[in-house]
């Protein structure tokens, strides 16, 4: 089958997948073994640990419904610059008419900025949201364990870390929760809530109906790295930088893309975040990452050569000074040529029917794999966080109900063809390899 076969969506099939994404985001808040009538724990305070950019959105998050938050940081500095942040974010929606001033006013009294973690003490939740450091976490939760009230959800808006890591540093285990929100948190709409080995039921019926009432959509999701929507990312970045090393380039990645439905393509979009994001967990991975595989190590190159992305002026593109728009850079592109020669790698054409299926194969095999491990209860759930969290296009209905519309057998013998040609990272799940033999979906789950 083509990219044009596989991928053109006439309009009743984006219909179809309007009304999966719809009956997929209400059936998400559904959580099997908790009934809907769970008594919540109530909410009237909350305290929020970090005043960085998520820690300001979360708290706005939770100003915008009228629950008052202190928000704490280590020093006066991270303070100050997040409680500004937190204006500025205000005032622009004034300025866009999207809020009154008296509104704006209203909403920045219920953040009150603090310096000690004691003021966690009348917390009926608190979110803990600083960077991604399993000790530094844990050492926070130490002090939370011993400052925060009885009944207090104990909450770490961790992208991918083991949550019940951190729970054990706490004498209740019970209280803690994975609480995952999306940058920029006071406009993304996802929020995924994990569920760890002692997490109490109505620990995540109270966070997935926070989660409702900020207006976000809620998905429940075990412990795993990345838990469902990092766990995805992972591969679909993974095979663009492979695809980069294996004959295309950046822009023809991008391009294919685009073309798929995406806004913008993958480098692209690391150049607008920064290169250098989780540049020092990567490096310090690479002593003792198992040697059985393939590893892609070409973005930790570029920012060894200063090249961050839009905010030095280059990354995978070059950008002109006051311009965000991505352009060619030949010096880049001869560089990756290079890589591809002292890594013996003999550069090939790639179509766009490749780079396509190796970028959202992967997803689909991850996903499988999420579902039989009850990491992600449903196909539609694994849909949901990409179509709100991760840019999925809409019209393909997220990555689980796209394989369901090619058809099991088809992925499955695409995958089949990459693990031969590529190995370990395309191993097939067992799942999707029963579910092609019986002719069977996603959906059928």
């Amino acid at each position: 089958m083509s990219t044009t076969d596989l991928f053109t969506v006439s309009e009743d099939e984006r219909e179809r997948a309007a009304l999966h994404a719809r009956t997929a985001a209400a059936e998400a808040a559904r959580i099997p073994d908790i009934p809907a009538d769970t008594p919540l724990r109530p909410i009237h305070r909350v305290a929020v640990i970090g005043a960085g950019t998520m820690g300001g959105g979360i708290a706005m998050s939770l100003a915008n419904i009228g629950i008052p938050v202190t928000l704490i940081d280590a020093n006066q500095q991270g303070l100050e610059r997040g409680l500004q942040r937190v204006r500025d974010n205000y005032d622009g929606s004034v300025s866009r008419g999207k809020l009154d001033a008296a509104e704006r006013d209203r909403r920045l009294a219920f953040i009150t900025g603090s310096l000690q973690m004691a003021d966690v003490k009348d917390a009926d939740l608190v979110i803990e949201a600083v960077f991604e450091d399993m000790g530094l976490k844990q050492d926070i939760f130490r002090q939370l364990d011993r400052l925060a009230k009885p009944g207090a959800i104990l909450a770490t808006n961790t992208s991918g870390l083991d949550v019940d890591e951190i729970a054990a540093v706490t004498s209740r285990p019970q209280d803690v929760v994975g609480a995952h929100f999306f940058s920029p948190a006071h406009v993304m709409k996802l929020l995924e809530v994990v569920r760890g080995e002692a997490t109490a039921s109505n620990v995540v019926a109270t966070l997935m109906d926070l989660g409702r009432r900020m207006g976000k959509i809620a998905v429940l999701a075990r412990i795993y790295p990345g838990f469902i929507g990092n766990a995805l990312f992972r591969n679909y970045t993974r095979e663009a930088h492979f695809l980069v090393e294996d004959g295309a380039l950046p822009h023809e990645v991008d391009a294919a893309l685009k073309k798929f439905g995406y806004a913008m393509g993958i480098f692209t979009v690391h150049d607008m975040a920064g290169n250098d994001v989780g540049y020092q967990t990567r490096k310090a991975q690479i002593v003792t990452r198992p040697t059985d595989r393939r590893w892609n190590d070409l973005i930790l190159k570029l920012c060894d050569q200063g090249r961050l992305g839009q905010k030095s002026g280059k990354g995978w593109y070059r950008y002109e000074k006051g311009d965000r728009m991505p352009h060619r850079d030949p010096e880049l592109e001869q560089f990756i040529v290079k890589e591809s020669a002292r890594m013996g790698i003999q550069r090939r054409q790639m179509g766009e029917d490749e780079i396509i299926k190796r970028c959202l194969y992967g997803m689909i095999n991850e996903g499988a794999k999420l579902l039989e491990r009850r990491v992600a209860l449903r196909p539609g759930d694994i849909d949901i966080v990409y179509l709100t969290g991760y840019g999925f296009p809409a019209h393909h209905g997220g990555p689980m109900y796209l394989a369901d519309r090619i058809g099991l057998a088809n992925v499955l013998a695409d995958i089949r063809r990459f693990h031969a040609q590529d190995g370990f990272w395309w191993e097939p799940a067992p799942l999707l390899e029963r579910l092609a033999e019986e002719n069977g979906r996603f959906a059928d789950l």
